[in-house]
């Protein structure tokens, strides 16, 4: 019988594929993304910038920036100067989005939930203990909620990321917690898990998560998880919107539509909805 490490290895994966040490990496693929990241972050930025962000020498940046223009990642501005993402980096993304089809599924309740209810309706994900927001429908309303994709958040004061713990069971959440503590971002942020569990057992109840400007003051958001075909959360989709357009009277009657809006894309990628509620309470 074929040994294991064998097998990985022919797969491609190393005898030290977990190892994140500095052996393990690559110092000037380190380097360019980070210069990747810092443009993803801007709107232009300018060589003498990014050198000065990243504490190297100009003209080792100068190279860096050459090489990722080499393959379509970065593009410069010959009449401002400035260097921006370039569509390889678009296309490279996408290829993640490929990965599942509740992007695509998700869509159009998205966008019949964002006329309905006149806000800003996003889908996210969980990604190392924090929410990966993948899709925005926008509003028109002039105040409104933006979370690009790409933008990541805590789970703890974000909507989604209520709405997908409260499904997850307490040891998941207790290792989230001991990864990455409970930082307090509000007066109204859940900082012990105590309080925490208590919310997220109240998410179960009704059906979607409440994040009572948790993570931002004068922001709120209603979300709900979305299910795959053995009822594990794999994406939450919600409503976010001003507090003064956001009220707690009007929570119930907008939680009611996100979570049919989001059993609307658990069915249409074959999931299903958990029975038992109560079940994660005793993981």
């Amino acid at each position: 019988m074929d040994d294991p490490a064998a097998i990985r290895s022919r797969r491609g994966r190393p005898r030290a594929f977990h190892d994140r040490s500095d052996q393990n990496t690559i110092r000037s693929l380190d380097r360019a993304m980070a210069l990747l990241h810092r443009l993803g972050a801007a709107d232009g930025l300018s060589l003498t910038e990014l050198a000065q962000a990243s504490g190297e020498a100009p003209a080792t940046v100068y190279r860096v920036l050459c090489t990722l223009q080499a393959h379509d990642m970065v593009e410069p501005d010959p009449a401002t100067q400035l260097w921006y993402v370039g569509a390889g980096t678009f296309r490279a993304g996408t290829a993640f989005l490929r990965r599942t089809s509740v992007i695509e599924r998700a869509r159009g309740p998205m966008q019949a939930l964002m006329r309905d209810t006149g806000e800003t309706a996003n889908l996210g994900i969980e990604q190392r203990d924090e929410v990966l927001f993948l899709s925005q429908v926008e509003t028109h309303q002039a105040i409104r909620a933006f979370f690009p994709p790409g933008t990541r958040s805590p789970m703890h004061v974000s909507g989604i990321g209520k709405a997908l713990l409260a499904w997850l069971g307490a040891a998941r959440l207790r290792d989230m917690i001991a990864r990455r503590g409970l930082e307090r971002f509000t007066p109204q942020s859940l900082t012990t898990q105590a309080a925490l569990s208590a919310d997220l057992a109240a998410t179960r109840a009704r059906g979607y998560a409440f994040d009572d400007e948790e993570r931002a003051p004068g922001m709120r958001c209603i979300a709900a998880a979305v299910f795959n075909a053995h009822g594990e959360p794999v994406a939450g989709l919600s409503v976010s919107a001003p507090g003064f357009r956001l009220s707690h009277t009007d929570a119930p009657a907008l939680g009611a539509r996100v979570a049919a809006a989001a059993a609307e894309v658990t069915r249409a990628i074959g999931g299903v909805v958990p029975e038992n509620p109560e079940q994660k309470d005793q993981d």
